[in-house]
């Protein structure tokens, strides 16, 4: 991997200069996102909705940078949900969806073909339909064409430079389905067991994601900026991403995927407890050799430094099984980084996660001469698969 520029993350210009398409401004900007998307589902048909007229069953259709959505919402579900959540990528739609179930289909640009097939389904069936994405897109014609409602993606800022991609956009794709899935009473309170409404915890998740936004801002020493530390530490090594819990699991599942995208950078994920023993196997393997057979390497003689492993942690406490993994992780000599976030509901917690590795991803991009904005390879096999 090329070697990060440390200055440049210390510079404001030049991360101005690297960064044309604006994307650590679109980053920054999550927590406008959450109140606008609010606005524009309370001004929706969805707002007239019956709460007491609950779904037998919800099935939210999304794919790509889009799946965020049907992962949180299946987390904050969970096991005790009053109805299943199900997710699909897919363009088949399960035969038992019919006029009792509640299809949500998420698509920023509106053509994923996908998508906007299995919501023209859910229509042909009479299923109550909940459309995100562009205004006057396919998406938002088969939703018409369904009787559903469609709540189109806010107007780009006159300051954006470049289009909204799903790695910028996800707080207005996800708010609405959050929304609608509270209302409707698939998801339990988003405020907890406080008595909090709904605007009330999203607003939080706002106010969580513009906290963030200030810590990790481009003109933040990267000494007291966690996001920039982050992506320091991610420069050489091999990451594997654990979430502890499930939404942390999806944060870490996002942190992969943007890792991928933004900064080309490959990475393993997954959620403790399930995935533990994948992870502590790794410690005993090569890419996992202690931290004192670095002192005796000569750069002249034993040339270059292998990509080490290193464990990046996500969670939400600092409880829980995640401790003992980072113990012994730390006993194994293997490099780690522990990311916690524990102020706040579970779902401000899993914004500003998100947030962080989101602006680490894009800061470690930068760092490395890479255009967070575009990837390349994705966009050739998108059109090659036409």
């Amino acid at each position: 991997m090329p070697e990060l520029d440390e200055a440049l993350l210390d510079d404001e210009g030049r991360l101005a200069a690297a960064d044309p398409s604006a994307v650590l401004r679109a980053l920054a900007g999550a927590g406008a996102q959450v109140r606008r998307a609010l606005e524009l589902v309370e001004e929706s048909p969805a707002a007239r909705w019956d709460p007491a007229d609950r779904p037998r069953a919800v099935v939210v259709a999304a794919r790509g940078g889009s799946a965020v959505v049907a992962g949180v919402l299946e987390a904050l579900a969970g096991q005790r949900a009053a109805v299943p959540v199900v997710a699909r990528t897919g363009a088949v739609l399960p035969a038992w969806v019919g006029a009792l179930d509640l299809v949500v289909a998420v698509s920023l640009s509106g053509r994923a073909e996908s998508t906007v097939a299995l919501a023209a389904e859910a229509g042909r069936r009479g299923a109550r339909l909940l459309t995100v994405g562009a205004a006057d897109s396919p998406l938002a014609v088969a939703c018409a064409h369904g009787r559903g409602v469609h709540v189109p993606l806010p107007e780009p800022g006159r300051e954006a430079t470049s289009a909204p991609t799903s790695r910028t956009a996800l707080w207005s794709l996800l708010t609405p389905a959050l929304w609608a899935g509270e209302r409707l009473g698939v998801l339990p309170p988003l405020g907890g067991t406080d008595g909090r409404g709904t605007v009330a915890a999203l607003e939080e998740v706002a106010d969580a994601l513009d906290v963030e936004a200030d810590a990790c801002r481009p003109s933040s020493d990267t000494f007291v900026n966690p996001a920039k530390t982050l992506a320091l530490d991610l420069a050489t090594d091999v990451p594997v991403l654990l979430g502890d819990g499930d939404l942390a699991g999806v944060a870490a599942r996002r942190a992969a995927s943007v890792l991928a995208r933004t900064a080309r950078l490959p990475a393993v994920h997954g959620r403790l407890p399930d995935d533990a023993g994948d992870v502590v196997a790794t410690f005993g393997g090569p890419f996992a050799a202690a931290a004192e057979d670095e002192l005796f390497e000569d750069p002249f003689l034993d040339g270059p430094s292998r990509s080490r492993l290193r464990l990046v942690l996500l969670r939400e406490e600092v409880t829980g099984p995640g401790s003992a993994v980072l113990r012994l992780a730390e006993r194994s000599g293997v490099r780690t980084s522990d990311v916690v976030v524990d102020e706040g509901g579970p779902l401000a917690r899993f914004a500003r996660l998100v947030a962080r590795t989101d602006l680490a991803a894009t800061y470690l991009a930068l760092g490395t001469g890479l255009d967070p904005a575009t990837s390349p390879h994705v966009a050739e096999l998108r059109d090659a698969l036409g």
